[in-house]
């Protein structure tokens, strides 16, 4: 497979239309079609669903997708670190986490980096720990932040040095929100919106003294925000880390968080024998004076 071949089968995934992606490539419907075809002859299975009025992906083509998005991604940020000038400090600087207030310190760390280097510019990406760590793995992202726990092992990391607090998001007029703090036992019997991280083995999980499945889950989620929503239309409790979700003013929302009290550390992890772009480097030299 060429570089060129997985473009064009990306913008075809992305147009679901042979002539629609030709057009955006600047080639005739023709040439791409029979590339498209000798990239199946080559792999041996069907990429696409040919149907009357669009293309899909088969189970082989969004896996395809998936790997020549990152393919394409890590050729792009190979390309940029060894074309950069080597007298001035610029480049894109990638850095992959969850959502957490912890993050303000990054931005500050980037802020100074910026003020002395104009040139330099950040890609933020946001997941869950297993994604970020996939992404560090294979090198799309230069930096990770996790929250703890997790398997760090296999990275070089820094411990950042403030902490999240774990609470509970509801509504101003819901039962709970007359409490100081929240119990276990005030989440027994209510319907729960679980972080999909915190579902397995975890202090989460611990916290609440039972099991995931003597729980009332009605929904999980990656991002706290999106659980917000589903909390001020009223669906149910959403257990999460606080100051990501504005609760001031004449939000509808509230915090209370958990007691017993349950806060987690966050670390900022690199791959082991790293060779950072010079940008990345500065970045970090920053950030360790900033802690």
């Amino acid at each position: 497979m060429e570089l060129r071949e997985l473009k064009y089968f990306l913008a075809v995934a992305r147009e679901q239309s042979i002539s629609k992606a030709a057009e955006a490539l600047f080639v005739t419907q023709p040439n791409l079609s029979r590339q498209m075809q000798n990239l199946e002859k080559e792999i041996g299975k069907t990429l696409f669903i040919r149907g009357t009025k669009k293309i899909t992906l088969t189970e082989t083509g969004r896996l395809l997708r998936k790997r020549a998005e990152e393919i394409i991604q890590l050729y792009d940020q190979t390309e940029a670190e060894l074309t950069a000038p080597t007298t001035d400090i610029s480049g894109d600087i990638y850095i992959g986490g969850g959502e957490s207030y912890v993050m303000g310190l990054i931005a500050k760390a980037a802020r100074e980096v910026r003020k002395d280097h104009p040139d330099v510019k950040y890609r933020l990406f946001s997941g869950d720990s297993a994604t970020v760590s996939e992404r560090l793995d294979k090198g799309l992202i230069d930096f990770g932040i996790f929250i703890e726990p997790f398997d760090l092992s296999k990275y070089d990391f820094l411990r950042l040095p403030l902490c999240d607090t774990w609470g509970v998001l509801m509504r101003k007029d819901s039962p709970l929100a007359e409490k100081e703090f929240i119990t276990p036992e005030d989440l027994w019997d209510k319907p729960l919106i679980r972080s999909q991280q915190s579902l397995g083995k975890s202090a989460v999980t611990d916290w609440f003294q039972r099991s995931t499945e003597e729980l009332n889950i009605v929904a999980t989620y990656n991002l706290l925000y999106n659980a917000s929503l589903l909390v001020e239309q009223g669906l149910g409790y959403a257990v999460g880390l606080d100051k990501i979700i504005n609760t001031s003013g004449d939000s509808r929302l509230c915090f209370r968080p958990l007691y017993p009290t349950l806060i987690s550390h966050l670390d900022i992890a690199w791959k082991k024998y790293q060779v950072f772009p010079k940008c990345a480097e500065i970045f970090l030299k920053r950030l360790q004076e900033l802690i």
